[in-house]
């Protein structure tokens, strides 16, 4: 049968789906017995420590910085709630203890816990003595029989040491006739009201427009592409960095335009737009369906031809795309959070070889671990932070040790940025740059502050961290409006393309605050 298609097969099948979630809730509210719940979830998990985990450490006043104890400490904001049908009482618990449910911390010790009650409640804390079961051991918390009526709760604000900031918090215990569960939403304080008849009205509503779509896509035949797509094949190379927006809004360009095929490989800004430099000026028939990514403008001097970025006599053109950030690593050991752009520069000017001699407490040899010539990451830090100098030659194979004695200090050069980082992270005293949203879960090492500000995409201007770039995407010429690089390109810059950037830690160029800021970053 004809109508037997992709797109008509999903629309009936979500059809159904629907109509089995509209019956699935008439069903529930009518045969499911009502049950007793009591519902919890983390609204709070945060370090009050000395070091806050993400390579910056806060500031602390009173006795956060007085009492003992607190280097590793953090809080969590456990809610306790009757989300059931029915009410719980002292009885309805089923743990053989006095104590009705116990929190367990993975990894992390209890050292207090304060108890607050919902409003109208004030008669619960009466049960939050230790003669009622509150008492407090190692990893666990435990927690009294406490009454609860259908949507009451309160609220534990336990003190923690050790462990990981966000690792597992479990309750545990058992209700009659019911049990004790996690849960979520969309507010700290509230519950929305379940199949209330708002949301059955909506449900409703919801249903009839999946039909009423469903009915179109069954009768309307083909439909064409979105407007921009175009088939065919391209290729995508240059900054490593960038490679990971790229490889996803490849697969979401060609998820919406059937037909055409993108494939991704990054080896580097330098080598990018020197390949598409190449092989358009070598190209008979119109210019390559080629894209190369660059972290920062196309450097003068290159084979990009007169036109720059206009395009004009078979030059590289470029578009913006979107503002990344960058990050200097150090080793976790290294006893220095913040460097000024002048010690900085005198580092890599090879004047400066210990970490003592730029704040450091002690004395720690420096080891630069940094990217080959060909790195637009490398690229950024020489033109935005060193003032077009140069790093100073590799010195090093093993990242350890000189093999030219002559060398004020210790360099050696990787080829991607998950060596660097790599290296960094197992060699003391190490300095190295990379792309600001691949370090945010590292361990090992430290992001770096500059100047006083922290690695972000916050400010402009004079007020920005200064180790940022705009990525730009060149081709050779402007592309043909019906090409695969010029569809590519408008969707990156456009729609969905840029929620793709965005969720990877780049502001992109297109939006009201990206236009901007892609100014001020010239």
């Amino acid at each position: 049968m004809e109508w037997v298609n992709a797109e008509n097969v999903i629309a009936v099948g979500t059809f159904a789906v629907a109509s089995s979630i509209a019956f699935g809730q008439w069903w529930y509210e009518r045969m499911v017995p009502r049950r007793r719940r009591i519902g919890y979830r983390v609204q709070l998990d945060t370090a009050i420590g000395d070091d806050d985990g993400t390579g910056g450490g806060n500031t602390r006043l009173g006795l956060f910085d007085e009492a003992d104890g607190m280097d590793e400490a953090s809080v969590v904001l456990l809610r306790i709630e009757n989300d059931g049908a029915l009410s719980v009482s002292a009885g309805d618990y089923t743990s053989g203890g006095l104590h009705g449910m116990t929190a367990t911390f993975d990894g992390r010790e209890v050292h207090g816990v304060a108890v607050t009650v919902g409003p109208g409640s004030g008669a619960l804390m009466s049960h939050f003595t230790p003669a009622h079961g509150l008492e407090y051991s190692g990893s666990s918390l435990r927690i009294p029989r406490v009454p609860l009526n259908k949507g009451a709760y309160f609220k534990l604000l336990v003190l923690l040491s050790g462990g990981t900031v966000g690792s597992q918090v479990t309750v545990s215990g058992g209700v009659q006739d019911g049990d004790v569960h996690p849960n979520e939403s969309l507010t700290p304080d509230e519950k929305p009201p379940v199949f209330s008849r708002p949301a059955r009205l909506t449900s409703m509503a919801f249903l009839v427009g999946i039909a009423l779509l469903a009915g179109l896509i069954v009768t309307g035949g083909e439909r064409p592409p979105p407007m921009g797509c175009a088939t065919g094949s391209l290729e995508v190379t240059g900054s490593t960095a960038f490679a990971p927006v790229a490889e996803e809004l490849a697969e979401a360009y060609m998820e919406q335009c059937p037909g055409s095929r993108i494939t991704v490989a990054a080896h580097g800004s330098t080598t990018g737009l020197r390949e598409l430099a190449e092989r358009g000026a070598a190209a008979k028939d119109g210019a390559p369906a080629l894209v190369a990514l660059s972290d920062g403008p196309a450097p003068e001097g290159q084979e990009t031809g007169e036109g720059g970025e206009t395009g004009e006599g078979g030059s590289l053109a470029g578009t913006r795309l979107a503002v990344s950030v960058f990050a200097l690593l150090a080793h976790a050991d290294v006893p220095v959070r913040n460097l000024t752009l002048a010690d900085l520069r005198r580092i890599y000017a090879g004047e400066v070889n210990d970490w003592r001699e730029v704040g450091a407490d002690r004395s720690l040899p420096i080891v630069l671990v940094g990217r080959g010539a060909a790195s637009g990451t490398r690229d950024v830090l020489q033109r935005r932070l060193l003032k077009g100098a140069f790093e100073p030659p590799a010195s090093s194979r093993d990242c350890s040790r000189k093999d030219n004695p002559k060398a004020s200090v210790i360099r050696c050069e990787l080829d991607t940025t998950d060596q660097v980082i790599a290296t960094v992270a197992r060699t003391p005293g190490a300095l190295g740059y990379s792309e600001l949203r691949t370090t945010s879960t590292l361990e090992g090492v430290r992001r770096l502050s500059l100047d006083g500000r922290r690695p972000s995409l916050d400010g402009s201007g004079h007020d920005a961290y200064p180790y940022r770039e705009i990525e730009y995407a060149y081709t050779y010429g402007r592309p043909p409006a019906d090409s695969p690089a010029a569809g590519f390109l408008a969707f990156a810059t456009r729609g969905p393309g840029q929620d793709v950037v965005r969720t990877h830690g780049h502001l992109p160029c297109g939006t009201p605050e990206g236009l901007r800021v892609c100014g001020a970053a010239d």
